[in-house]
């Protein structure tokens, strides 16, 4: 069923069939149309007929795979099974822009029952390629900002999800870098100035930065090509580096985690996942369980039982500070009972 862009291959493609060759990846966009759906009429008759659903993901990285995996899961869990009565085509625009498009117009073409769209970009995308397919979003930082709902409670329209900002997530890690690092002036915030929700990251963590007497020195990237060069730029500047919850940055967190490790600066981030991979804290939770939320949600549309429309927009329920030992020394931190007590241990 997965199918991943890639941009030279397309470009082949796109010579011979205006990347039409593969037939379910990259067929050039038709018209949306109004869906006629194939999707089971009732619970507990999803059985009878078979699910079409499209999943479009910005760019492949550990919170949104796991977000995808949990949406998946929850689907298995709730009698939706690939290969019975399930089809699932996942799409990676590989961070490309014009690709996030060609995919969103793929499945407004083929009126899949449902559209699975994960990250704000591939959101706005489908929202823009059909008012008539339900779409569930996952992973975005600021519906209402990205003007995918119209409300947090009463979306109003085809578009509705979970969210991935905790109200409480930006200001307890500024928070606790002031606490962990009291000396500390200023963080280095590394993000791309183009994507909607890492501009509402920023801006929110700023505000808590100037209320802790923190200065944010910003190092914006717009591929993750441009991501360690960014973070390289911060060397000599800043006592802390923060990476917040950025598609960019985290998708290329490993060029940040060595210029950190080989500069002995700490390193937080924006979720559990980057900490895994070698950020030094952050408050998180698990991507898995939101997707998993986000399918559930999904399955009451499936079913007939509601319409997007008139599902709230959910939140993760809970957070943690998770801290990785190996991180932290490798960054040149050592622990102490005040930070651990309250955290949990990653290796």
């Amino acid at each position: 069923m997965r199918k991943i862009f890639v941009p030279i291959v397309c470009s082949l493609m796109m010579l011979m069939t205006a990347c039409g060759g593969s037939s379910s990846t990259t067929q050039p966009a038709e018209p949306a149309k109004p869906a006629e759906s194939t999707a089971a009429p009732a619970a507990g008759n999803a059985e009878k007929k078979t699910v079409k659903i499209g999943i479009t993901q910005i760019v492949e990285h550990p919170s949104l795979d796991a977000a995808r995996e949990g949406f998946l899961a929850g689907l298995k869990d709730g009698g939706y099974v690939e290969g019975e009565n399930l089809k699932v085509d996942i799409q990676i625009a590989q961070g490309d822009m014009n690709n996030n498009t060609t995919i969103a117009q793929k499945f407004a073409a083929d009126k899949v029952d449902l559209i699975l769209a994960i990250a704000t970009p591939s959101a706005q995308a489908a929202a823009q390629a059909t008012s008539d397919i339900p779409i569930f979003f996952t992973a975005i930082t600021d519906p209402l900002g990205a003007k995918l709902v119209g409300s947090l409670e009463q979306p109003g329209k085809n578009v509705t999800g979970t969210s991935d900002t905790h109200p409480e997530a930006i200001p307890n890690t500024v928070k606790t870098i002031k606490e962990f690092f009291p000396d500390a002036k200023n963080v280095g915030v590394i993000y791309n100035s183009g994507e909607q929700n890492s501009v509402v990251n920023v801006e929110n963590a700023k505000k808590v930065m100037q209320e802790q007497g923190l200065t944010a020195v910003e190092a914006t990237a717009s591929n993750s090509s441009e991501v360690k060069q960014a973070v390289e730029s911060l060397v000599g500047r800043v006592d802390v580096i923060y990476v917040p919850k950025d598609n960019t940055a985290v998708s290329a967190l490993e060029s940040v985690t060595q210029v950190a490790n080989q500069n002995k600066i700490p390193m937080f981030v924006g979720e559990m996942d980057s900490v895994k991979r070698g950020g030094f804290a952050g408050f998180g939770f698990e991507y898995y369980d939101l997707g998993y939320t986000t399918a559930k949600m999904a399955m009451e549309v499936l079913d007939g039982s509601k319409k997007p429309a008139d599902i709230p927009v959910g939140f993760p329920e809970e957070l943690n500070l998770v801290i990785n030992k190996k991180a932290a020394e490798a960054q040149g931190v050592t622990l102490t009972e005040a930070m651990t007590s309250k955290a949990v241990m990653v290796e």
